[in-house]
């Protein structure tokens, strides 16, 4: 490598660095909470949930349908939006609204909304819990939730919705291109010295450069995976944004203009989940959307089906039953970007082996933040030395230039 080569590199290496790492320190520090955000809300808040019932093993669900007739008896007058089963626990949650309109005007007014949710035991359809009705006094917020909410749009959007998730996405490009320069760089650095060398007995600066090396090294390969998947994480809204004016608009041609299938005319929403079951073998049903829902159809349910394993758990697979007739359109498996995104998510989360990987991840993430510290250290250093040789070229002598006391009397 040529010393002009060389040159090119440290200056992408430390450029890159500088502009990412304070968004960085503040996507790891973020990072920790919502490792653990399970675990802190259960410590800190709980689930105020009723018991379920003590039933035999194997007791068999109820059918959808009756839960489904039972929220309507209990607010009559009102649409059913979805039908989502718990994947942990034997619960439905029925999902309800005044109107879709209603819902849509909800976009234009952050602080409204006008949707709300019934909680069934799946195997006795008897309701467990109410969200709030839309005109309930609102209860205040814990300070749990408020500082996990408050961490987790700090990580993704920095507040600032989609603009913010692209700013935060070009961070993490750049923060893959840091560790790409830095690992040229450090392959020349260690030519002259063996694996994991602290030179405690030169000059400070010298330390902080081995420790700031070693410790970027150690994580290279977890930090590559984290800083590119969290890019590709941040592209979530254009890409569903590409499908949707793309695969979706063409599945749902057919069907544009279509009057509203009235909710009093549907077929089964049991007999629904079956087909959709037998439609993407070996997935598991999530959850059923009526017709009339955004980016749905007039006149369908839209089923979203998923893998039973981890890693298959991850990717989802749409099924669209007619709600006229309870036949099957289509089960339309996601495109491979949409595929590639939410194989992605556990990659950057950690979240798909358990409270061991967790503590494997905010570890690493620790060490990262340790990393970021050490870079800014040794830049601050050099333009200390930067900013002392220029003075000394001036003329300057530094070895007696006063204090700011002394320069005060």
């Amino acid at each position: 490598m040529t010393t002009t080569t060389l040159r090119r590199w440290f200056v992408v290496h430390k450029w890159t660095s500088l502009i990412c790492t304070l968004f960085l320190l503040v996507v790891c520090v973020t990072g920790l909470p919502m490792l653990f955000s399970e675990q802190i809300w259960d410590t800190f808040v709980g689930d105020d949930d009723p018991p379920y019932e003590v039933l035999p093993p194997g007791t068999p669900n109820t059918s959808f349908d009756i839960m489904v007739a039972k929220a309507r008896a209990m607010f009559p007058g009102q649409i059913v939006t979805s039908v989502n089963p718990d994947d942990d626990e034997p619960a439905v949650l029925v999902s309800m609204a005044p109107s879709w309109q209603a819902l849509k005007d909800d976009e234009k007014y952050p602080d409204r909304n006008s949707g709300h949710w019934i909680k069934f035991d799946a195997r006795t359809a008897k309701v467990l819990k109410q969200s709030p009705l839309p005109d309930a006094p609102k209860k205040p917020r814990t300070w749990t939730g408020i500082i996990l909410g408050t961490a987790t749009r700090l990580h993704m959007n920095l507040f600032a919705g989609l603009p913010g998730a692209l700013f935060m996405g070009v961070m993490g490009a750049l923060f893959v291109a840091s560790l790409v320069s830095g690992t040229v760089l450090y392959g020349r650095y260690m030519k002259r010295l063996s694996f994991g060398t602290l030179r405690r007995d030169r000059a400070v600066r010298l330390t902080w450069l081995d420790l700031h090396n070693l410790l970027g090294t150690v994580t290279l390969a977890w930090a590559l995976v984290v800083g590119f998947t969290g890019f590709v994480n941040e592209l979530q809204t254009p890409l569903f944004g590409l499908w949707r004016i793309t695969d979706v608009r063409q599945i749902l041609k057919p069907y544009v203009g279509l009057p509203e299938v009235s909710q009093a005319n549907l077929s089964s929403v049991q007999a629904a989940f079956d087909t959709a079951a037998k439609a993407a073998p070996g997935n598991e049903v999530t959850g059923l959307s009526y017709p009339g829902a955004p980016f749905g159809s007039p006149v369908h349910y839209v089923l979203w089906t998923h893998g039973a394993t981890p890693l298959r758990g991850r990717l989802f697979t749409p099924v669209l039953v007619d709600a006229r007739t309870g036949a099957l359109t289509g089960a339309y498996p996601m495109p491979w970007y949409l595929r590639f995104l939410e194989i992605s998510r556990p990659l950057h989360f950690g979240d798909y082996g358990g409270l061991p990987l967790k503590l494997l991840w905010a570890l690493l993430d620790m060490v990262v933040i340790a990393v970021l510290v050490s870079g800014v250290v040794l830049w601050a250093g050099k333009r200390r030395i930067a900013t002392d040789v220029r003075l000394r070229a001036l003329g300057f002598d530094l070895e007696n230039v006063p204090t700011p006391g002394e320069a005060m009397q």
